[in-house]
């Protein structure tokens, strides 16, 4: 199984602290909540991940790279303008090639995705 994450938003409700920042690394326990799902994920045995992109997107894969330190390899797809939702993940229907699982990357969760 493969999963993507959508981590594209502007997290414009959390202004100020997103202006420089993408939603999906605000901090939670002194990691970015992006980190908090890719451990999820892993923990589940998905270690193929997309991650869709749009706002500040440098500052997403700067800090994961290719994901190799947290165990998992990411692929990211980056929108040139909003898609949405459906349209983010259509972006990275080329990697979509066996079942897959969607998740936002501002959740926070513990559910079972197995």
């Amino acid at each position: 199984m493969k999963a993507i994450i959508m981590a594209g938003g502007e997290g414009s409700r959390l202004r100020p602290l997103t202006c420089d920042l993408p939603k999906p690394m605000v901090p939670v326990m002194n990691k970015p909540v992006m980190e908090h799902i890719i451990n999820l994920l892993k923990t589940h045995g998905i270690t193929e991940i997309g991650v869709t992109l749009m706002y500040l997107p440098q500052k997403i894969r700067d800090y994961f790279g290719d994901g190799s330190g947290l165990g998992v390899k990411l692929h990211y797809y980056i929108e040139d303008t909003p898609l949405g939702t459906a349209g983010s993940v259509k972006n990275a229907e080329d990697f979509l090639d066996e079942t897959f699982v969607v998740i936002s990357g501002d959740s926070l969760t513990d559910m079972n995705i197995s």
